[in-house]
């Protein structure tokens, strides 16, 4: 079966199963490999994309379901030109040793910055709950997504 999506502002045609999880089609149609594989059960994060300006998991997705959605992946964050201000404060901060975990936690914290642009402690805990990092560097996220906040603010 064809179905239609929306990736990062192109439309692009995937020829698999309706039930085929989103990031199977990502990374292996449409070549788009920032999305990881964690765990396939929803509960890791690694794969978070942003559908329709929510954050969610892409491996407990169908491809059904995202479907004439407006899907953005990690690759979307960054121009040909510059950074997201998300990845500058990451690296800033080295928010990431291992980085397996940085495009999920990336896209998490993006879809929270474009509803809440000033973000508390709690507000950040929350939307990056589903999150994994083994790494340990949660204060460096932390710092990280506060110092993007106010980067998108235009505070310096």
């Amino acid at each position: 079966m064809t179905l239609t999506l929306n990736v990062n502002g192109k439309t692009c045609a995937v020829e698999a199963d309706a039930e085929t999880p989103l990031l199977y089609a990502l990374r292996n149609d449409l070549g788009l490999v920032g999305t990881r594989y964690g765990c396939g059960l929803g509960q890791c994060g690694a794969c978070t994309v942003i559908i329709d300006g929510k954050a969610v998991q892409s491996c407990d997705v169908p491809l059904s379901a995202a479907a004439g959605k407006q899907i953005s992946t990690v690759e979307a964050l960054c121009s040909d030109t510059s950074l997201h201000p998300l990845q500058k404060a990451f690296i800033a901060e080295q928010a990431a040793q291992c980085g397996y975990c940085a495009s999920g936690i990336l896209m998490a914290a993006k879809a929270l910055l474009d509803t809440n642009s000033n973000p508390s402690d709690a507000d950040i805990r929350n939307a990056l709950e589903r999150n994994l990092c083994r790494c340990g560097t949660h204060s460096r996220i932390m710092r990280a997504v506060k110092r993007a906040a106010k980067e998108l603010r235009g505070e310096r």
